[in-house]
């Protein structure tokens, strides 16, 4: 295995898919990293996990996972065919929600000196609106008194 790699995954004849994570590699960061990419530990082997489920698209879900962690900046050594830097037919990339690249915009939009005010602010307090003059009649409304039931 490489030097500074964090994670190995490969095939196993009695778990099938498999990873486990070296020394480099915190045992409960990868723990956490591992059982979000629906990998469980195995019992009776400490520091090897299994994917659960490996019928249901086992191969596709560990390439899955395996471009998940090298996307997180890790170092991650597969077998060929659960490697989707090597094998045909890449995971299929994640749509970008924009989140990142909103951020930055309003980072710098916060950073950066507004085009709206061509002059400075002044320190004098603003000016009181004027209030409305009160009415010099009062309305008057006639109201009919209904005459039983409905109106036709």
């Amino acid at each position: 295995m490489q030097p500074g790699t964090h994670f190995a995954f490969g095939d196993h004849e009695e778990h099938g898919f498999v990873a486990s994570f070296t020394a480099s590699m915190p045992a409960h960061l990868a723990h956490w990293y591992l059982e979000r990419e629906q990998f469980e530990p195995v019992p009776q082997e400490p520091g090897l996990y299994r994917l659960s489920e490996p019928e249901r698209d086992g191969v596709r879900r560990t390439r899955q996972a395996v471009h998940d962690l090298r996307r997180q900046g890790y170092t991650v050594q597969a077998d060929i065919r659960l490697d989707p830097s090597l094998s045909a037919g890449p995971p299929r990339p994640a749509r970008p929600n924009g989140l990142q690249e909103r951020r930055s915009r309003l980072a710098q939009a916060a950073a950066g000196r507004t085009t709206q005010r061509s002059t400075p602010p002044t320190t004098s307090p603003p000016a009181a609106r004027p209030i409305p003059p009160k009415p010099t009649y009062a309305p008057t409304v006639h109201l009919t008194a209904a005459t039983g039931g409905r109106s036709r």
